[in-house]
């Protein structure tokens, strides 16, 4: 890494919807990297944010009833907040809907143009709205109807416009010699691999602009077109440090670079192909390394609010606190494949890890010291031979933490802090200086100051991670904590610091603790139970929708023509026009429930069934519907 600066970025997030567990992680491991810089004195530029323009965000703010941008605006507050209380300092929030950057991708596809490496033509293909994706052909078998987006396994739909192409193909043989030349460009192999793979099939010239939609970067030259949201999203990471504003020159020229890109496996390919093939066509040098984590699963299915697996961020901060969650989330999550996540889990870390482990030792050893009146702590001019292996253990457990963190591997950085942990506590327990005290007091003291001391570093190398309880351990100790000097390396010399020890609460409490203390009210929710021989005379059948039209007379009805998998579609009425135009629906694949009596509505409809929605948080309603696309006219089982 570059020792004078570091540069780290975040996927910037879709701005429908209030952050969740997923961008908290993304957004931690990021924080992460940074304070693992800043704390060796080193320059840090840390950039997250939002992505506002696509078919995507329009589609939603249409259902909200609002135009685009106010939809987008009222996300933004909740994405700050919530990094505030998760203690995550990043240094600029970007907005793809900031002029500034509007104006730089503008002039970055003028200056693409000028080169030859945009060009106007027609796409036609499969298109997935929701991840804002073009299928390629290796993607689907031929012939398939509606094949399944690679990274969200929904159905795609039909795009046939004319639109504006980058020369993806042309830069297949350079990218292929840069990942040969950078084998830790992408962090884990397994993700570089799959990169690998799929340039070496072949790379089709991608589009970079729309007609469909108007709400995007206007396309430069072309008022009918306006830029295909990979193509204007990814530039954030440039633009966010000054590329294309004046002034700002020497502030791109000092960051870019990036040292360090966090993103989820599934945006990997257009971090890992697109990106490096844009940036070598303006010219600019590519980032050093690009950390691609797994997805956060529980069970066997990777969480989200769509599969009702999802848990809040905020919940669990009202529960765990910041620091416990951002130390659960950085360690149990390994880099290298997708993590389970669980209550039960977090509750056993927090228990073990933190309180035991680490707040344990440092209560022992603080009131022990308050007792015999050592609040003052002096290291001795001598160590003996047993706190000199202590000591050495400590340089091993750096070495190796720095290595971990270099790589991106957090995980196994934080695994060696608490094997040290584990010989810090050992070494307090074998040396016994309750007893010792009674017959060597210079003994016992230096017992007291060795253990501090192992407990300051590894209060250091865990600043990054729960920035808040460490900055508590380093009051509780006495210890001047500066971000203007390199802590580790003060970490490596001879233990000779002077302690101040003032006591205090324990510094994690365990969730079972906290619930004995608290007993909070618990609610029975009342059931009402049905038998399974009522269950069993709904008819739940999975249709498609042929047609849909809006009922002049109505402010809430649409009128569906469902196949249903019978000689005939049928009509149903569904109260959902604020939630959906008629064009979002046709085409979809819903639930239906088919046995229930016919019923006329405003006189003069009949509606032959009813379609299965879901309210969201914002109160929108979201169709029910199956995992993967079956025949029409399956029941559910």
């Amino acid at each position: 890494m570059n020792n004078k600066k570091f540069y780290v970025t975040t996927p910037i997030y879709y701005a429908t919807a209030a952050p969740h567990l997923g961008t908290l992680y993304s957004t931690l491991l990021a924080d992460v990297a940074a304070r693992w810089h800043k704390v060796q004195a080193i320059d840090t530029f840390f950039l997250t944010g939002t992505d506002e323009f696509g078919q995507k965000v329009a589609q939603a703010a249409q259902q909200a009833g609002k135009d685009p941008k106010s939809f987008v605006d009222q996300f933004i507050p909740a994405y700050k907040d919530l990094w505030k209380k998760y203690l995550i300092d990043y240094t600029h929030f970007i907005r793809t809907t900031d002029d500034y950057h509007v104006k730089a991708v503008q002039q970055w596809i003028a200056d693409l143009q000028k080169k030859g490496d945009i060009y106007k033509g027609a796409y036609e293909g499969w298109y997935c709205t929701p991840c804002e994706t073009f299928l390629t052909e290796k993607d689907f078998e031929v012939g398939t109807k509606n094949p399944l987006c690679t990274s969200c396994e929904r159905p795609t739909g039909w795009v046939c416009e004319p639109c504006y192409f980058f020369k993806l193909s042309a830069y297949q043989d350079v990218l292929l010699q840069f990942f040969q030349d950078n084998p830790n460009f992408i962090t884990p192999k397994e993700r570089a691999a799959e990169v690998v793979s799929f340039v070496r099939s072949g790379l089709q010239d991608v589009s970079i602009s729309r007609t469909t939609i108007s709400w995007g970067v206007p396309f430069p030259g072309d008022e009918k077109h306006v830029t295909y949201v990979w193509a204007d999203a990814l530039n954030n990471y440039i633009t966010g440090v000054g590329y294309g504003q004046e002034g700002k020159q020497a502030d791109f020229k000092k960051w870019w670079p990036a040292d360090m890109q966090v993103l989820g496996k599934d945006i990997v390919r257009f971090h890992a192909v697109y990106w490096p093939a844009f940036l070598m066509a303006s010219g600019l040098p590519l980032p050093k390394q690009l950390l691609v984590h797994g997805w956060i699963k529980m069970g066997d299915y990777k969480m989200s609010k769509s599969r009702g697996n999802s848990i809040d961020p905020q919940n669990l901060l009202q529960s765990y606190g910041a620091d416990a969650v951002r130390y659960y989330l950085t360690r149990q999550l390994a880099i290298t494949q997708d993590g389970q996540f669980s209550i039960e889990d977090l509750e056993q870390k927090i228990s073990s890890d933190l309180a035991n482990d680490l707040g344990n030792l440092l209560q022992r050893t603080e009131s022990l010291a308050l007792k015999y009146d050592a609040a003052t702590l002096t290291a001795p001019q001598t160590w003996s031979n047993t706190s000199q292996a202590l000591y050495q253990a400590s340089l091993t457990m750096i070495e190796q933490f720095e290595k971990e963190m270099e790589r991106g591997y957090f995980h196994s950085a934080l695994n060696h802090v608490w094997k040290f942990l584990h010989e810090s506590n050992a070494y307090f327990h074998n040396q016994e200086p309750w007893k010792l005290i009674k017959t060597d007091k210079a003994g016992f003291l230096e017992i007291i100051s060795a253990t501090v001391h192992a407990l300051k570093t590894a209060g250091i190398l865990l600043w990054p991670v729960m920035p808040a309880k460490m900055e508590s351990l380093f009051e509780r100790i006495g210890y001047q904590f500066e971000l203007g000097k390199d802590q580790v390396a003060l970490c490596k010399i001879p233990w000779k610091n002077t302690f101040m020890l003032t006591g205090g609460n324990p510094l994690f409490e365990k969730p079972e603790e906290k619930k004995e203390t608290v007993a909070p009210e618990v609610t029975q929710p009342v059931v009402n139970y049905i038998g399974i021989e009522d269950l069993a005379k709904v008819e739940l059948t999975v249709g498609t929708i042929i047609d849909c039209q809006s009922i002049p007379e109505s402010d809430k009805l649409l009128k569906l023509s469902v196949d249903l998998g019978e000689a005939q579609p049928r009509c149903i009425l569904s109260g959902v026009k604020s939630s959906y135009s008629p064009e979002q629906l046709i085409g979809k694949q819903g639930v239906f429930v088919t046995n229930l009596k016919p019923r006329m509505m405003l006189k003069k409809y009949e509606s032959q069934g009813m379609m299965l929605f879901v309210k969201n948080q914002d109160g929108q309603m979201i169709f029910a519907t199956t995992e993967k696309e079956v025949p029409n006219g399956n029941k559910l089982q």
